[in-house]
């Protein structure tokens, strides 16, 4: 959270006496802000009322949507893939999503900004499998940390655990006297995350996505490890639309939202914290979720109804295998002849004629020349998962 627009404020008369929380000194002299614990009062006004009720609608088309299909992870598994390019890439990483792809296909160790992304998309899968049996508690949020921070760049050096020193936000060689937020000293952290998993987890007669909001921005506000404090608050919330059955699979993310917003994000995280404008944080993300939903029900369309076409061209070959095939590029659309090989079960030659034939029916093309292992993608899958799109308006 770098940006020079990301502005708490920690100076006292940058606070108004409806702040979201309390200023105090650090060990260092330095102001620090601590939040106010969940939740506070909120004013239902007509414009709250109506972004709700927006994006209650377009996530309830999204999950309909997603209840359609006969296999769910053909939208799943590359919607997830998207979200840890997405989410990555606002921390600074030059990692593409054909570059993951790519990595995959290859089955080659990750490394660099590649093995931050593959790590975003393990901490996503732990965690939408771990709330099939915990809610979502301090303990899970550490374990998604330490995967995520596994093996990278990065300044915490104690993955997996809350910090016990104190950090700051700002633009690169920043110091804590001139930085843009200072979030809870470290004796003040355990009150901060104990309230924190309290109001994750007890019984609220908040909309869920309201909740939601809440959530996020409290824990961006806490910034309870040295790094990588963003990726986990945008993990939280594909999470809590899962756990609060907001969603029945895991299809809506907002990386995109908040990266295409970035100076309003930053502008309405800072106007909670430095004025409670809680409406018009709120506001903005239901805004997000509703564009968001929007735009994964259109490219689940355009892959479905791609994958009705691809479909059509195979059945003229009368090979299951091929189908197969089809379907595994809609999970991730480079494919190597090893991968080919362990998703048919088949021998090194006979999973190379399969390719080969995705190739000269124009499904597939050879995306690697000259190195091993041999990739090839489908350009049509990947086109609609790279497109960059605007904001669907309500």
């Amino acid at each position: 959270m770098a940006d020079p627009k990301y502005r708490f404020g920690v100076r006292p008369d940058d606070f108004s006496e409806a702040a979201r929380g309390q200023l105090e000194r650090s060990l260092s002299g330095a102001w620090t802000f601590i939040p106010a614990p969940l939740p506070p009062h909120l004013s239902w006004t007509p414009a709250l009322i109506k972004a709700l009720s927006d994006a209650d609608r377009a996530l309830g088309q999204l999950d309909g949507h997603g209840s359609q299909l006969q296999n769910p992870h053909l939208l799943i598994e590359p919607f997830a893939s998207r979200e840890a390019v997405l989410s990555s890439q606002i921390e600074g990483t030059q990692a593409s999503l054909s570059d993951l792809f790519s990595l995959e296909a290859s089955q080659q160790e990750a490394q660099g900004d590649a093995r931050e992304v593959q790590n975003y998309r393990r901490a996503l899968d732990r965690g939408i499998d771990k709330l099939k049996r915990v809610p979502i508690t301090l303990n899970l949020i550490c374990e998604l940390h330490q995967i995520l921070m596994e093996g990278v760049r990065g300044q915490d050096p104690t993955p997996g655990r809350f910090r016990t020193t104190q950090n700051w936000i700002g633009s690169p060689g920043t110091t804590i006297e001139s930085a843009a937020h200072v979030p809870p000293p470290p004796q003040r952290l355990a009150g901060c995350l104990d309230a924190f998993e309290k109001f994750v987890n007890q019984t609220s007669e908040l909309p869920a996505l309201v909740r939601m909001a809440l959530m996020h921005y409290q824990f961006e506000a806490i910034h309870p490890f040295i790094d990588g404090n963003g990726r986990v608050g945008r993990l939280l919330i594909t999470l809590a639309l899962c756990e609060w059955k907001l969603l029945s699979r895991p299809l809506l993310y907002l990386s995109a939202w908040f990266e295409q917003t970035r100076s309003e994000y930053y502008a309405r995280l800072s106007a909670v914290s430095r004025r409670g404008e809680w409406n018009e944080w709120l506001v903005y993300v239901l805004h997000g979720v509703a564009s968001q939903a929007r735009d994964a029900v259109g490219r689940a369309t355009d892959l479905m109804a791609l994958r009705d076409r691809m479909q059509e061209r195979v059945r003229g070959t009368k090979s299951a295998a091929l189908l197969q095939l089809v379907d595994q590029l809609f999970r991730a659309p480079y494919i190597s002849v090893p991968l080919a090989q362990r998703v048919l079960g088949q021998t090194q030659p006979g999973a190379r004629n399969n390719v080969i034939k995705l190739v000269k029916l124009g499904i597939l093309r050879e995306a690697r020349m000259g190195k091993k292992p041999q990739i090839f993608v489908a350009p049509e899958i990947l086109k609609i998962l790279e497109a960059v799109r605007s904001p669907v308006a309500g």
